[in-house]
């Protein structure tokens, strides 16, 4: 709600006082039989209206937000109260009261500016409704309708049937505009799902009191008890002050209300129970007819509801499993699905000749475009392979999406098809650009000539494509990795050539630790290439006899990045050349060239850490004697926590021993 000046609080909040003040005096008269009085049951009364009204028209000028709605319904009790100012003035007191009468229009026009008011606020708070929720509210209110009928509308129509034509149609006018309210109400509270909140809360209670003290009115009236200025007076501005609170209770942002659970069949439930209750009330006592028909619409709506929500939940239950068997990215089916396609395959061979391909590719090269060009990028690139890879089967079969950047195509073909839709699918997967190169391997089986079963095929496919996918990783880092070597060789044979085969130790130790086959072979890399970036230190540097300076150990910090850029330009070898940055990184974060520490350090750089130390130990260098293996050990143990992982070193440790590296620690003899 907009902000109010300090002035205007101060005026609305004095009003509302003094308003309060007098309905609290004109309910303690009516409670003693003094509300009938001149002050009570005229000024006081009247002058309670009348700020009720003005509160609500009030509310519509000061705040720009909702301002129809309230002009709508502050116009109305304005109205109301003109009717009833009317009323006192001049038809009570003349002893006749006409019918229809000036005070009737005033009465009677409350209801369409009261409709219009709400339904107008209803849109504001909560926006369009869904038919469903509409067909809710109906039912609701005209339940609700059909019972009031049911209990009040025969003998109000019995007394009004009395009068002349016109008396009758005013008189009957005041119970249908009640029971249209009334339902208005019920089906405003449906659209707020239930939970209308203070501001509906209070309106709703506010149009319920009206509405139910203008029943009592004509019922009272009807029998002859109605006692002028007794309680049942006290609703009318009991009323109307509610909807004067209403109007200044703060609104809510626009929300869409979703109805879910026992919610959505609690409404037609309920009505259907209430229109049943009508209309067996019937077989015992005469209903009016209005109540009968009103019973029988609320039955025929909650058929119609029943029929909408089956429908929508068959709709709902193919959705469910149009999405349960599709991914989310792509598009093209997924495992599941696979799953079930195997199994129909398996259950239904195909025709004579022909059989059917399950193939299974993983892209290469995708986890280097992903961590390049990020995430969205690389989702972008999987949607793009996806809807190719989909054109490419469908002339034989279907694609799917397993997961991650593992694709699979099943297709029912020939022998002599394979090569061909092999191709295609590979082809689709295919994508080059400026700084990455995406392919893919593939692992592919016929069924049943080479598998039998859903499980079979699956692992068969899955082996072969694995198979395929070392092969060619192999070969190409095997070669890039060569030339590395080669030249290390050339420029420091040193360093290419130790006693300590770094290697075979650093892949004994990862498989120690429980890494997987690919992660073994770029440790074992990393292992082999560790010094690559040595070649940029000069000579004078790292064949120095004695300690390093400060700026000569700034050379020797930065070979990690060098090798990391030297191995890295081998597309095969950037997983490896990632290693190799962080082999010089120290548990307790004081390493380079990053300062990385403890989980930070890639674990595959913590293994080469600790194999690389324990060959630097115990082999020759220029300025300083190696080390028995046991004592090479000793340090690792030492330096554990604080330069070395000591999971790590003791994974090396139980590799040391088993390998039978740790021989005795010689002891110098004593003089005698």
């Amino acid at each position: 709600m907009a902000k109010l000046a300090p002035h205007q609080r101060l005026v609305l909040r004095s009003a509302g006082v003094v308003l309060a003040l007098g309905f609290i005096a004109f309910a303690i008269a009516a409670a003693t039989g003094h509300g009938g009085s001149t002050l009570f049951g005229t000024w006081i009364y009247c002058g309670v209206m009348v700020g009720a009204a003005a509160s609500c028209l009030a509310r519509a000028v000061l705040v720009r937000r909702e301002r129809a709605a309230w002009l709508l319904i502050g116009t109305g009790l304005l109205l109301w109260t003109g009717g009833e100012i009317y009323y006192l003035a001049t038809v009570a007191s003349s002893g006749s009261v006409p019918i229809p009468s000036p005070a009737d229009a005033g009465y009677l026009l409350l209801y369409p500016l009261t409709y219009a008011g709400l339904i107008v606020l209803l849109r504001k708070r909560i926006g369009n409704f869904p038919a469903t929720r509409w067909l809710d509210g109906l039912i609701a209110g005209l339940a609700v309708a059909a019972l009031t009928a049911a209990l009040a509308l025969g003998p109000i129509a019995a007394a009004a049937g009395e009068g002349s034509g016109a008396e009758v149609a005013t008189n009957l006018a005041y119970p249908i505009c009640d029971l249209t309210l009334l339902a208005l109400v019920v089906t405003a509270a449906a659209f707020t799902g239930w939970r209308p909140g203070a501001t509906w809360s209070l309106l709703g209670a506010g149009v319920v009191v009206l509405a139910i003290s203008d029943v009592a009115y004509l019922l009272e009236s009807a029998q002859g008890s109605y006692v002028e200025g007794g309680l049942l007076d006290v609703a009318w501005p009991l009323g109307a002050l509610l909807l004067a609170g209403a109007a200044w209770v703060p609104a809510p942002p626009s929300q869409r209300v979703v109805a879910r659970g026992m919610r959505v069949s609690a409404v037609p439930v309920a009505a259907a129970l209430l229109a049943i209750g009508v209309l067996a009330g019937e077989r015992i006592d005469r209903l009016p007819a209005a109540a009968e028909v009103l019973a029988l619409v609320t039955l025929l709506l909650v058929i119609a509801r029943l029929g909408i929500s089956l429908r929508r939940t068959g709709e709902s239950l193919q959705t469910s499993e149009r999405e349960a068997r599709t991914d989310e990215l792509t598009g093209l089916a997924n495992r599941r699905a696979l799953m079930d396609d195997l199994e129909a395959v398996t259950a239904r061979p195909a025709a004579d000749g022909r059989g059917h391909l399950l193939a299974m590719f993983d892209l290469d090269g995708f986890k280097l475009y992903n961590d390049t060009f990020g995430h969205p990028t690389g989702d972008a690139l999987l949607a793009r392979l996806g809807a190719r890879l989909a054109r490419a089967a469908e002339a034989h079969g279907r694609a799917y999406r397993l997961g991650g950047d593992e694709f699979c195509v099943l297709c029912e073909c020939s022998a002599g098809e394979v090569k061909e839709i092999l191709a295609l699918a590979r082809e689709a997967l295919t994508e080059h650009g400026e700084g990455f190169d995406i392919g893919a391997s593939l692992g592919s089986v016929m069924l049943p000539s080479e598998a039998d079963s859903v499980t079979t095929a699956m692992q068969l496919a899955d082996r072969r494509m694995y198979a395929n996918k070392v092969s060619e990783r192999a070969s190409a880092g095997s070669q890039s990795r060569d030339v590395l070597l080669a030249a290390l060789r050339a420029r420091r044979p040193s360093l290419a050539e130790q006693d300590v085969d770094v290697a075979g130790l650093a892949v004994a130790v990862a498989e120690a630790l429980g890494m997987s086959a690919e992660e073994r072979d770029e440790v074992c890399r990393a292992a082999q290439l560790r010094e690559v970036g040595k070649m940029a230190i000069p000579d004078a540097i790292l064949g120095k006899p004695g300690p390093l300076e400060d700026s000569e150990w700034e050379f020797v910090r930065r070979h990690p990045l060098i090798g990391e850029r030297i191995i890295g330009s081998a597309a095969a070898l950037v997983p490896v050349a990632r290693l190799v940055r962080s082999v010089g990184e120290r548990q307790d974060g004081g390493g380079y060239p990053d300062g990385l520490a403890g989980e930070q350090i890639p674990l595959g750089s913590r293994v080469v850490a600790v194999c690389g130390a324990y060959a630097a130990m115990v082999s020759e260098r220029p300025h300083s004697v190696g080390m028995k293996p046991a004592r090479a050990l000793e340090e690792l143990r030492r330096a554990a926590g604080q330069q070395f992982d000591p999971a790590v070193v003791e994974a090396f440790e139980a590799v040391a021993e088993a390998r039978g590296l740790l021989a005795p620690v010689d002891v110098e003899p004593q003089s005698r």
